[in-house]
């Protein structure tokens, strides 16, 4: 019995309409937020109320097994070669990367995201975990030579720059007034739940 190729060609237009409308929807829709650098308003119980640096309100409710880390600064010459480092960087005028901030990642740490990639803090910031393998000094700042698993990268660090570590951090650093950086997930009820949290010690703006 013959087929006709128009028998054949309805099921596949079906498939093909469902498939762009499902994804003109998903275009349509506000990306979810994962992360908030912010400012802890109040607590009740379990629930952060953090309005974040762009003026936002967010409600965060702490999971369980919440990790949370203290940032606190320390001095350029802590940065030593060998040191496993993060830092944000944008390009200046020479092309020449300028570290906006640096962090030393304790050593159990050693390795974490390693690589090099664009990074929401700046216009045109790349985040880079990497070694340090050479570090010089100079009139116009302190050079790092910084090395990861594909490439390296020379990056400035000037007078201005930021420079922290992590520390650990109990409950308690979580209170009205604190810095942080909140890294969450969005449930199925729509609440938000922080699965991390970075907090600044001290009055400290986590710079990164």
């Amino acid at each position: 019995m013959p087929v006709h190729r128009s028998s054949l060609t309805r099921p596949l237009v079906a498939v093909a309409m469902v498939m762009a409308s499902s994804l003109f929807a998903i275009a349509q829709q506000p990306p979810t937020p994962s992360r908030v650098r912010g400012t802890i308003e109040a607590i009740d119980g379990d629930v952060l109320a953090v309005k974040s640096r762009s003026g936002e309100d967010f409600r965060l409710r702490m999971a369980g097994d919440m990790r949370l880390v203290g940032i606190t600064k320390i001095s350029l010459s802590d940065i030593k070669v060998g040191s496993f480092i993060g830092t944000t960087t944008v390009p200046g005028p020479d092309g020449v990367q300028n570290a906006v901030e640096v962090h030393v990642f304790p050593e159990e740490m050693r390795g974490a995201g390693e690589g090099s990639r664009p990074f929401d803090l700046r216009p045109n910031a790349t985040m880079t975990n990497a070694t340090v393998a050479q570090t010089v000094a100079g009139n116009d700042g302190h050079t790092l030579l910084i090395k990861y698993k594909d490439g390296e990268k020379k990056v400035v660090v000037l007078p201005d720059t930021a420079v922290v570590t992590y520390v650990p951090a109990d409950k308690s650093e979580l209170k009205a007034g604190a810095k942080i950086i909140a890294f969450f997930k969005k449930l199925p009820d729509g609440s938000y739940e922080a699965n991390r949290i970075s907090v600044g010690l001290n009055g400290l703006t986590p710079p990164m």
